[in-house]
């Protein structure tokens, strides 16, 4: 087994910024594990797909076994799976908190821990979540206490595996996007979001493995949260 080459795992991978996070790591001549409940085999012996709900315990162990016992390492993990449901507070349902921390907090807890471990191992890593800028920049137009909740955890827990890490050769990020041009917002709808930032235009998905691929360079920046979001950040 060849494990000079470098090893990142993507989650939510099969579309939209998971799919722009995977071409642009192959772009980088890493190997790709790239993990959702619809992604199709492959047959490249760089790629390895695994099918799987992240918020099944059972798939972030079963995506860094398969991981190292096919390459050897991981390097970079990229916690990208995620559910968004926008909505007012009151009429959020049982089922839809329920869905959304499973996927939102459970599959990025049980993945990352296995990732770490793995990284712990073998002396280092880097590991990245997706976050929002909803987070710190409320929006009326926007309301999604569920997305505060999850997407807030993670950028807290950014912080905290930041420092508990830091001396031990992992590095810990986010990035949090604005509205980017994905199947999550229907063409329909894409005027309507633009005008939510300053920038007057929404993200592509590129946008953020480009930020993405920034935090994997740069290796004296831990803790940090990139929002790649058209100026909502700073213009509010």
């Amino acid at each position: 087994m060849n494990t000079d080459q470098k090893v990142v795992v993507v989650t939510g991978a099969s579309r939209g910024l998971g799919e722009a996070i995977v071409e642009a790591y192959r772009r980088r001549n890493y190997r790709v594990v790239a993990t959702s409940r619809s992604i199709a085999p492959s047959s490249d012996p760089d790629f390895l797909a695994i099918r799987g709900d992240i918020a099944d315990p059972e798939t972030g162990r079963r995506v860094i076994e398969s991981a190292l016992e096919r390459f050897g390492r991981v390097d970079t993990l990229i916690n990208n799976a995620g559910i968004f449901i926008p909505g007012s507070f009151e009429k959020y349902t049982e089922q839809n908190y329920k869905d959304v921390l499973a996927t939102n907090l459970n599959g990025f807890f049980f993945i990352t821990q296995r990732a770490i471990t793995a990284m712990l191992e073998q002396g280092g890593g880097h590991v990245v979540q997706i976050t929002t800028t909803l987070v710190e920049y409320a929006n009326s137009s926007v309301p999604a206490v569920l997305a505060s909740i999850t997407k807030g955890g993670l950028a807290a827990a950014t912080r905290g595996l930041a420092i508990e890490y830091a001396s031990r050769g992992i590095r810990v990020n986010a990035v949090a996007p604005g509205m980017i041009k994905t199947p999550l917002h229907a063409p329909e709808t894409h005027e309507a979001v633009a005008s939510l930032h300053p920038l007057k235009r929404m993200g592509e998905p590129e946008d953020i493995a480009q930020a993405i691929l920034y935090l994997e360079d740069a290796s004296f920046v831990t803790g940090e949260t990139i929002h790649v979001d058209g100026g909502q950040i700073a213009g509010h």
